[in-house]
């Protein structure tokens, strides 16, 4: 039982990574396009700009969470994805970059070419991201060892020994890609005023609608590409409460975006996200890392460390957790209220 509590704990943890980090590769993604000048694109990097790097601690823990109490998965994980890790580790220090030495040059070639390093690094990081996700739920080529490397590509078929980049894989990627853009204009048109917020509206549409049609795609597709889907959702009620919160949360930001209701819009693109993810979760149960050949899948039960370690980790768990979250909670209320393009401040 302990193991399953830690098995929503660490999805837990990786979803509100992804709705607090995903709002700022959001925001990436679209700098170059909601902001014209450079006034408009520190409106940008000024609504990210005291929470970006705090957010990123969310993706530590949860890693941390992993190897506290999930070992196996870390080490199976982490050994056979370990080319797409070392690249996903270059477009967060990339990302860093641009946002952090920008500011440091006062000449229009320095801030273009660190805007458009901030932005395709948003947006690569997205898409390797959604991919590793694809790859967890569509499952690996685990042999009888538990040992699995997957190349950057095979032949794009979900064969019994794919690589990182299938069709499958891709079209989650581009579903992640564009959710995560349609969070971060949902973040910004809260956040701005002016042009910046007019530009992320009309992009919010067009967004919200691809959204849409590429999460019926994925959800089609998981179900063939992953059966442990359908024998989970066919087994209880209960597993529908993750794709009902996801549907919930894209209609949801629909309606508050019509009303301008935005901060509202803003919370149903995360309560989306959540959704997305706790579907994920849902989709692989009871497996953490699932195998193209299911008998050769990492349950949660191998996957876990002895009982006693979850129960005393959980001690220490919980009050470091509530620990941060009453920092972040402090961080985000001292947040200024509204963001303009005439203001003088620039972070």
């Amino acid at each position: 039982m302990l193991a399953e509590v830690w098995y929503v704990l660490l999805a837990g943890m990786l979803a509100v990574y992804v709705i607090l980090d995903g709002f700022d590769l959001g925001a990436g993604m679209l700098h170059l396009f909601v902001a014209k000048t450079n006034a408009e694109r520190n409106v940008v990097l000024r609504s990210i700009g005291p929470v970006w790097d705090g957010n990123e601690v969310w993706l530590l823990a949860a890693g941390g969470t992993m190897i506290l109490a999930f070992p196996m998965l870390y080490a199976r994980a982490f050994s056979g994805f370990y080319l797409p890790l070392m690249i996903v580790l270059w477009f967060l220090v990339f990302r860093a970059l641009g946002i952090e030495l920008r500011h440091h040059v006062d000449h229009p070639l320095w801030r273009q070419f660190w805007d458009v390093a901030f932005s395709l690094s948003s947006l690569l990081l997205t898409i390797f991201f959604g991919a590793a996700l694809g790859n967890v739920v569509r499952g690996v080529a685990m042999n009888d060892a538990g040992v699995f490397f997957a190349p950057l590509w095979t032949n794009f078929r979900v064969d019994p020994e794919p690589g990182i980049l299938d069709w499958y894989t891709l079209i989650v990627a581009l579903n992640a890609t564009i959710a995560v853009a349609m969070h971060g204009a949902a973040w910004i048109g809260w956040r701005a005023t002016g042009d910046v917020q007019r530009r992320c509206g009309a992009l919010l549409w067009p967004l919200w609608t691809a959204t849409l049609a590429l999460t019926a795609v994925t959800t089609v597709a998981t179900y063939f590409v992953q059966p442990q889907m359908g024998h989970n959702l066919q087994s209880t009620l209960g597993w529908w409460l993750a794709p009902g919160l996801a549907v919930a949360g894209l209609m949801g930001l629909r309606v508050f975006a019509r009303r301008e209701q935005r901060r509202a819009a803003f919370v149903s693109s995360c309560a989306f996200l959540v959704g997305m993810l706790g579907s994920a979760a849902a989709a692989i149960f009871p497996f953490v890392l699932p195998a193209r050949d299911a008998t050769q899948g990492l349950t949660i039960a191998q996957a876990a460390t002895e009982p006693y370690g979850l129960q005393v980790a959980l001690y220490w768990w919980v009050p470091g957790v509530l620990l941060a979250i009453a920092y972040f909670t402090f961080n985000y209320r001292n947040l200024p209220k509204r963001l303009s393009a005439t203001d003088s401040e620039l972070h």
